[in-house]
């Protein structure tokens, strides 16, 4: 009888325990990040959304709505891990058109990561079709310059690290005088950067370890960072900032411990 007792209450104890996981989920979490630069006359404002991982996403395109449709951004920047699955393509229209509607002054930039390239050729090209017919514009390995007045600022998008699809050589090879602000999906490329000057870095690629207990030790084998516990945040190398968010979904199983889905706000300068 005390087994059975005891099995009843392990059961409806991991069930609570999950359910409370699974509520994470949808915790929706608002960062907002300062990064001061060394002009006073350079400010720039912006949206990085993360790790949306369509297949296990519990923020909706109407919540994500209700946080952002009452700010104002320069640019909105996409740094990876979209959807894995052909089926889950369309998820991206409504959250796209969110994003949209917001009408960033400088435009909305996309980054590939290593989810996004599990698909198939040709729908990996269905889904970056996608983007470009929602204003996107997409960066494998390549900068865009622009103007703010009468400064110029450089978006640089690497694509994959974790793939070996990064190629920082052709990434920096157009790049102009001014700002750089890289775009890129796995934070660890960081530390091969030495030669490739930047000046703030966003990316995401580790979920601030999703289940967090004690500590991720599962991430281990993701790369030299996360050894070190470098996983989510602001940080710094070699006095350069920057970002690792903590993503917008899931990976494997849909819960989280110890982390939140985030969306961030980045004001430079």
């Amino acid at each position: 009888m005390h087994f059975v007792i005891f099995g009843i209450i392990a059961i409806f104890t991991i069930r609570g325990v999950r359910i409370g996981y699974l509520k994470n989920t949808k915790r929706l979490s608002v960062q907002k990040v300062k990064v001061p630069i060394k002009s006073n006359d350079f400010k720039l404002s912006v949206l990085q959304l993360s790790d949306l991982h369509l297949e296990k996403c519990s923020i909706s395109p109407e919540q994500l709505h209700t946080m952002i449709n009452n700010e104002s951004f320069d640019l909105i920047a996409l740094t990876g891990d979209f959807l894995d699955k052909k089926r889950t393509i369309p998820k991206l229209i409504p959250y796209l058109e969110v994003l949209q509607g917001i009408n960033a002054r400088y435009g909305i930039y996309v980054v590939f990561g290593n989810h996004d390239y599990v698909l198939k050729r040709n729908h990996f090209h269905d889904m970056k079709d996608l983007f470009h017919q929602y204003g996107c514009i997409t960066l494998q390995n390549e900068s865009i310059s622009i103007r703010k007045g009468s400064q110029t600022f450089n978006i640089i998008g690497i694509d994959d690290y974790s793939t070996r699809r990064s190629n920082l050589e052709k990434s920096f090879e157009k790049v102009s005088p001014g700002y750089r602000l890289v775009l890129t999906h796995d934070p660890n490329i960081i530390l091969d950067m030495d030669p490739y000057p930047y000046d703030y870095l966003l990316s995401g690629h580790f979920h601030g370890g999703q289940i967090y207990w004690p500590k991720p030790y599962h991430l281990r084998k993701m790369g030299k960072l996360p050894r070190k516990n470098v996983i989510k945040g602001l940080h710094f190398q070699e006095g350069k900032p920057f970002y690792i968010s903590e993503g917008l979904g899931q990976t494997a199983v849909n819960i989280r411990f110890g982390s939140f889905p985030e969306i961030t706000f980045h004001e430079i300068g």
